[in-house]
């Protein structure tokens, strides 16, 4: 009977104790995150770049495991919205969503209000910012004007011609301030390094349509890339996600032009033509991601606008930098070292490209003399600036 009596209080007591205590912490082995990716999973571009930061948190983080759907665009997937997907990944036992695209910003948005119990990351989106996140959704970016500063400044060093071009995605105000921190590095390159008139320096934009190309409804990239070199430009930056603008550079390489180009987003697309490329600024989302998932199995969660940094002491550190920049097999040993005082220059803050004075491209102000853009004032930047060439709108 007392032994009895014992069990009968021991599992009240059991009881008691799981009525106020709190929620079960998710372990790193239950944390199944699944990702959206607007392109191919092997794009050797942005949604590549995606895919390696989950199997850095898979490596990373033990027993965590990614599912995927890649291709998430309406050429590829016609009829298929976001929130068909997250149901998918949620089936499957995906506890937190992330999506990789802008153009995924409404059906991100109202999947994570159909799923208060999933959470969500949506890149490059300002939906925290804006108060429009419902509670289980955050925002991720990374600080990529910094990378494409870099690259600019590459192509500035670069270009024989003066004439350098950007082959940009669809316009929008990622895309918008992505082109104009490539034009500043440029233009700091060519004036202030290479002591040329700013007069004689040339930076042309065109859009494509989209991150991709979409036969039948985006500009084809690899015809614009080809009319630039055929119009006297150098030196080709890419935008987009994929590396139409290397492959034609190194084309006409191998025709014997002086040509070069810098593709974007992945840390290995130079490898599709080394003796074309300069370098490549590359998006590093491993640790980010493998930041969030561990913050999720511990109950850590809170929502958030991150806009991550370079990590300035090695911004080629694969654990600790967002954002880093691989000098290619066609940039000069004397060009390496300029662009290492640079990145040394950006990181102490010594040299701010956002500075002004600035002016729009129709001639309004974007900054004062010696005013530093706010980061408000970059992240929602409206127009190209004054001295790029290049629909703003």
């Amino acid at each position: 009977m007392r032994s009895r009596v014992r069990a009968l209080l021991v599992s009240a007591a059991a009881a008691l104790l799981c009525l106020f205590a709190p929620a079960a912490v998710i372990s790193a082995e239950e944390v199944t995150f699944g990702m959206l990716l607007v392109g191919p999973h092997n794009d050797h571009g942005w949604s590549q770049a995606h895919y390696e930061g989950g199997r850095y948190v898979e490596e990373k983080v033990a027993g965590s495991k990614m599912i995927y759907i890649d291709k998430v665009n309406p050429a590829d997937r016609p009829g298929l919205t976001i929130p068909m997907v997250v149901d998918d990944l949620v089936d499957k036992g995906a506890t937190l969503i992330i999506g990789n695209s802008d153009d995924m910003k409404d059906g991100i948005r109202e999947a994570a209000a159909q799923h208060p119990e999933i959470k969500f990351i949506h890149i490059s989106g300002d939906d925290v910012l804006t108060g429009k996140a419902p509670a289980n959704l955050s925002n991720l970016m990374g600080r990529m004007e910094y990378g494409k500063m870099m690259a600019g400044f590459v192509a500035g060093l670069t270009t024989n011609s003066g004439k350098v071009a950007y082959l940009g995605p669809l316009i929008n105000e990622e895309t918008r301030r992505l082109a104009v921190s490539s034009y500043l590095g440029a233009r700091h390159a060519w004036t202030q390094v290479r002591g040329k008139p700013a007069d004689q320096f040339r930076f042309k934009v065109s859009w494509i349509g989209f991150w991709f190309n979409i036969p039948g409804v985006t500009a084809d990239p690899t015809q614009v890339a080809r009319n630039f070199l055929d119009t006297g430009h150098d030196v080709v930056l890419s935008g987009i996600d994929t590396t139409e603008a290397l492959i034609v550079a190194d084309q006409r390489r191998k025709e014997g032009a002086d040509v070069y180009a810098l593709p974007y987003d992945f840390i290995g697309s130079c490898n599709s033509a080394p003796e074309a490329c300069l370098g490549v600024p590359y998006f590093n989302w491993g640790p980010d991601y493998a930041r969030i998932v561990r913050g999720l199995a511990n109950g850590e969660w809170k929502q958030s606008w991150t806009w991550t940094n370079p990590n300035w002491a090695d911004i080629n550190d694969i654990d600790h930098s967002a954002i880093g920049f691989v000098p290619g097999a066609a940039l000069s040993e004397e060009n390496k070292a300029h662009l290492q005082a640079f990145i040394d220059d950006l990181g102490s803050g010594k040299l701010n490209l956002f500075s002004g004075p600035l002016n729009y491209q129709d001639g309004t102000p974007y900054l004062q003399a010696g005013e530093k853009a706010s980061d408000k004032q970059i992240w929602y930047l409206k127009q190209l600036l004054e001295g790029m060439e290049g629909a703003s709108k």
